[in-house]
């Protein structure tokens, strides 16, 4: 072993200093120096899969650059590859068009459906392709008491997986923040495990001693701010800030502002959750790029949050820049606009050459189990009967963000029952347990959906993934419910008694077996029933559906075991007054 380093360290030398041809050389580019922030005209010699000089240099083969500009390969620093529905190796391949060359993926969405047998599935599929993808161990299976998911992780387990393979970085998004700063054993168990690692934030709003308190407990980084503000105190006391633009979750522009406040060295971008249909047309962190520069921010100042802090923060090392001894991860662009690239390398070879995909990826190798557990659903189980006097608890949506607002609104009755209103846009909805048969069933409120007509329903539910449906009446919600609890999960549109689309998910209710193309189109087909029935062009109904559930972010959420005031941390009632 010995003598094969020191084999590879004399012929990257002798590269390096022009005694060798370099393997392949990128020609006559504008170069991206990641350290000093500017552009230098060089060529970039690569040996095997290592960048080995800037300059002038003679390869075996060589690529016309002049002209274009080359950076390093981006990173996503916070992504969950479940939310694309598709398998890991489809999802790959749309990347990879995209310059994204390394994730840092937490799949917490498959391990709290399936456990450590989903992270397992993640981990093989993930291997022998040309996208390097890290895995962070879910902190939070199930994320809180006040849902059912369908598996549990302990501190054993999550020690366990973290010798599964040497991809498996740290602890993925703390996000009982509560347990942190309170000093949970259970919760510091996971910490202790983990103190040598990456340990994910996921703090929303955390300020003063609470914030202090997180960080202590090794906490590095975090993806959830809202404000400048926040994002300004959050770098002030030493953590990684993740600029995040998902597909509900449209942060970025509000919080570039901070790169006027901060060094941006401790910033980085990340998509967190991101559809297909928008990872197709609009990109991934090339497309985070495209929106810094449209807001008027030097890509200069930009790449850096794609590229190196990303690396340093999960601390890589020898990844991140164009520069010799580091691993020959690079995009190549016609312009500093879209950064759509021209050409892509990956350990040094072009896995995208003119615009075009030059990897073959091999099928699903497995699939999860069948995971809709589950009885049928009648009507009459997501009947409300009205409570005199009172008004009824609505989650109010917030427009372009994932947190929501606590309403509190007179009930629409018919028949002495609560029902939707779509005239004041206040529909009902419905979070049906799927993993154990339990039967549980979580009914409430929700404002800001906008549907007209008919039911929608998804699998994808953060972080517990049961069953949530939103509808104007029952009839439909029920239609929604029993079609995803025959085709395995997925998502679904039902209208007048019948169904009218759906995107069926049967790798545990949340990833396609099909190509990117087939379930972009089903998607579509999705999206133009779900307008057609009221909803507005410019409001992705299922990914802030998949949100709805999720116990963990302000104010109101709704569970298989009912609402929850996440201000307080626990259950409370649908009607105000019956407390």
């Amino acid at each position: 072993m010995e003598d094969n380093v020191r084999a590879r360290i004399a012929a990257d030398i002798a590269t390096a200093e022009g005694v060798r041809k370099a393997d392949l050389v990128l020609k006559g580019g504008q170069v991206f120096n990641v350290f000093t922030q500017s552009w230098e005209t060089a060529d970039v010699a690569i040996r095997g899969s290592r960048i080995v000089g800037i300059g002038e240099y003679e390869g075996g083969r060589e690529i016309d650059v002049h002209g274009k500009y080359v950076t390093p390969g981006f990173m996503d620093a916070h992504v969950h590859l479940e939310s694309s529905m598709l398998a890991p190796r489809e999802l790959a391949k749309i990347l990879l068009l995209n310059g994204v060359t390394t994730v840092f993926a937490d799949p917490h969405e498959i391990a709290n459906v399936l456990g450590v047998s989903g992270i397992e599935f993640f981990l093989e599929e993930t291997e022998d392709m040309p996208l390097s993808v890290y895995i962070n161990v879910p902190s939070c299976v199930p994320a809180t008491n006040l849902d059912t998911s369908g598996a549990i992780l302990t501190a054993s387990d999550m020690k366990a997986v973290r010798e599964l393979n040497p991809r498996v970085r740290g602890l993925a998004e703390m996000m009982n923040y509560v347990g942190v700063v309170t000093g949970q054993l259970e919760v510091l168990d996971k910490l202790a495990a983990f103190q040598d690692g990456v340990i994910d934030g996921h703090a929303p709003g955390l300020t003063g001693r609470d914030l202090n308190a997180y960080i202590a407990a090794g906490i590095t980084n975090d993806h959830e701010c809202i404000t400048v503000a926040e994002a300004k105190e959050k770098v002030a006391r030493g953590m990684y800030v993740f600029l995040r633009e998902g597909s509900a979750a449209h942060n970025l522009v509000d919080l570039l502002p901070v790169l006027q406040e901060v060094d941006n060295r401790r910033c980085c971008l990340c998509t967190d959750d991101r559809h297909v249909d928008d990872l197709i047309g609009q990109g991934s962190i090339n497309y985070l790029l495209e929106i810094g520069v449209t807001q008027g921010y030097p890509a200069e100042q930009l790449l850096p949050l794609a590229t190196l802090n990303t690396a340093e923060c999960f601390g890589l090392r020898g990844v991140g820049a164009v520069a010799p001894g580091y691993t020959a991860d690079l995009n190549v662009f016609d312009d500093l606009e879209s950064f759509q690239p021209v050409h892509v390398l990956k350990d040094g070879y072009p896995v995208v050459y003119n615009g075009r995909l030059n990897w073959t990826s091999r099928p699903v190798r497995s699939q999860a189990v069948f995971t809709m557990n589950m009885p049928p659903l009648d009507p009459s189980a997501f009947r409300i009967p009205v409570e005199e006097g009172c008004r009824l608890r609505v989650i109010g949506l917030s427009q372009n963000q994932l947190v929501t607002k606590e309403l509190h609104k007179a009930p629409s009755v018919l028949n002495g029952e609560a029902v939707s209103d779509t005239s004041r846009d206040i529909l009902k909805m419905a979070v049906c347990e799927r993993h154990h048969g339990t039967g549980n069933i979580g009914l409430g409120f929700v404002r800001g959906v906008q549907l007209k007509r008919g039911a929608i329903g998804t699998t994808v539910g953060h972080d517990s993934h049961n069953l949530t449906l939103v509808g104007t009446n029952d009839e439909d919600m029920a239609v929604a419910g029993n079609k995803l609890r025959e085709i395995g999960g997925g998502l679904v549109i039902a209208a007048d008694g019948e169904v009218k689309a759906t995107l069926p998910l049967p790798i545990a209710g949340l990833l396609s077996d099909r190509a990117a193309d087939v379930v972009n189109a089903q998607l579509k087909q999705l999206l133009f029933w779900v307008h057609e029935l009221g909803v507005p062009d410019d409001f992705s109904p299922f990914m802030v559906l998949s949100f709805l559930s999720l116990p963990v972010i302000p104010e109101l959420r709704l569970t298989d075991r009912g609402l929850v005031d996440v201000t307080r941390f626990s259950h409370v009632p649908l009607w105000v007054g019956e407390e």
